[in-house]
């Protein structure tokens, strides 16, 4: 991409590039991250000092590379609203495939600052109860099969460990994934695959030494298409291989343990704080429990996008009812945010028209995403003893769902696929102990709650 070529009107860097340092190591650059945390790096390079560039690393597909490397890293991202924009990111400057240039990511990891990582929930290698699953086949090659990892987990050890070996201090390791205490679940299974290894000694100076703090992230980023393609290069006037889009809201809140990097994230507009949990829960409840049940439920009712489903008054009234009266009960949010207000940006950034937000997209990946989004809140309304009949509706939306895939041959995105296509019935789903703990599945009203709305379905 030839920066002088840009069409006037579309914001390029502002900054040196080729006098920029690379600081940052992510892992998992997909849209997700070159909409978010690299937006939010290309800013605090606009700013100046204490800032990094990127190395941007793919733990297997060279998609990315082949995409971003002729282009220099550089890309466009689009924001939908009434009003488009499009700018130019430079903040990526490296693009690596782990798979193909191992060692030249751990070089990366060596004069690392920080680390990020936007790799799915399925990709930290976790059990139901969020400690590290020693039997995932990842974590099995990683252990037995050394010396170059396929998982963040094992990329993380054996970076912090070449480091220790070198006398360096740790790098700092940010999570931006959904999960609850995301930093320190991460902390703990790369200790735990430390001493799985037989390194005692690196676990025990990971776990005093390493920093993972905490972080959320939000904003709504659809799959790039042709028809983004199409409308960057009209715009822009240059063909960029791999644009992204998303909507204008952007939040990323961090546990303020970043040390001498905190001034330059604060004055991009990251918000630091001492309990990222309260972000956390609201926004893994109400913002992706209302998304995972618009994807189930309206793909059932033939939708495609969330914009779609939410002028579906009926669907949309139910998701409203359920944020309100089974979702934001179960929320201690402290006095920083404003739950009814928090909930109604939710619902207008849903009906955005100008963001094409395929539920099929939010589909992927059921097995994984609802535990976190629904199940824990479901917990929590049958200990306090309030109803689950709405809470069970996108449960049994994702098994009708599953169900559906399964019959009909289509594919099914999601680590467990295999054993989704081969379950029928609520029964056999709930027995699915790696998705459904068992004193849930077992729970009589619960199960009478999924199998009333698997029914209504």
């Amino acid at each position: 991409m030839t920066l002088s070529q840009v069409a006037q009107g579309v914001e390029v860097p502002s900054y040196d590039r080729a006098g920029a340092p690379i600081g940052v190591v992510h892992f998992g650059p997909g849209a997700f991250h070159r909409a978010h945390q690299a937006w939010y790096f290309d800013k605090m390079l606009a700013a100046g000092a204490g800032a990094f560039a990127v190395a941007a690393v793919s733990l297997r597909s060279g998609g990315v590379r082949a995409a971003l490397a002729p282009q220099d890293g550089l890309y466009v991202l689009a924001t939908r609203e009434a009003q488009p924009s499009f700018r130019v990111i430079g903040s990526i400057k490296a693009v690596l495939t782990a798979p193909e240039t191992p060692e030249a990511v751990f070089a990366q990891l060596m004069s690392a600052r920080l680390v990020t990582a936007t790799v799915t929930e399925k990709g930290y290698c976790l059990t139901p109860a969020g400690g590290l699953d020693l039997a995932h086949p990842d974590i099995v090659h990683d252990l037995t099969r050394p010396p170059f990892p396929v998982s963040l987990v094992g990329w993380l050890a054996q970076g912090l460990a070449r480091r220790r070996d070198a006398g360096l201090a740790p790098f700092l390791t940010l999570s931006c994934d959904n999960l609850p205490d995301n930093g320190g679940k991460l902390g703990r299974a790369v200790a735990a695959f430390a001493r799985a290894s037989g390194d005692d000694a690196l676990a025990d100076w990971i776990a005093r030494e390493a920093v993972f703090p905490c972080s959320m992230v939000d904003s709504i980023t659809p799959a790039t298409d042709d028809a983004l393609r199409d409308q960057v290069e009209a715009a822009v006037g240059l063909f960029d291989a791999w644009p992204v889009q998303r909507e204008g809201f952007l939040q990323w809140v961090v546990e303020d343990r970043l040390g001498d990097l905190s001034p330059a994230f604060a004055a991009a507009g990251v918000t630091l704080t001492a309990d990222v949990a309260a972000f956390e829960r609201a926004k893994l409840r109400l913002l992706n429990g209302a998304h995972s049940t618009l994807a189930y439920v309206g793909l059932l009712k033939g939708h495609e996008t969330v914009a779609q489903a939410m002028a579906d008054r009926e669907l949309a009234a139910f998701v409203e009812t359920l944020m309100a009266d089974d979702i934001a009960p179960s929320l201690d949010p402290g006095p920083d945010l404003d739950v009814p207000a928090y909930i109604a940006a939710i619902l207008a950034r849903f009906r955005n028209p100008a963001i094409v937000h395929r539920l099929s997209q939010i589909a992927w990946d059921g097995s994984q995403k609802l535990p976190v989004r629904i199940l824990q809140t479901t917990a929590d309304a049958l200990a306090a003893g309030r109803s689950v009949a709405r809470l069970a509706v996108p449960v049994a939306a994702w098994m009708r769902f599953i169900e559906r895939r399964a019959s009909g041959g289509g594919e099914i995105v999601d680590p467990l696929a295999g054993d989704l296509a081969r379950r029928r019935g609520v029964a056999e789903f709930l027995a699915l102990s790696r998705v459904f703990p068992r004193d849930l599945a077992a729970n009589p009203v619960w199960r009478g709650a999924v199998e009333a709305a698997y029914a209504a379905l």
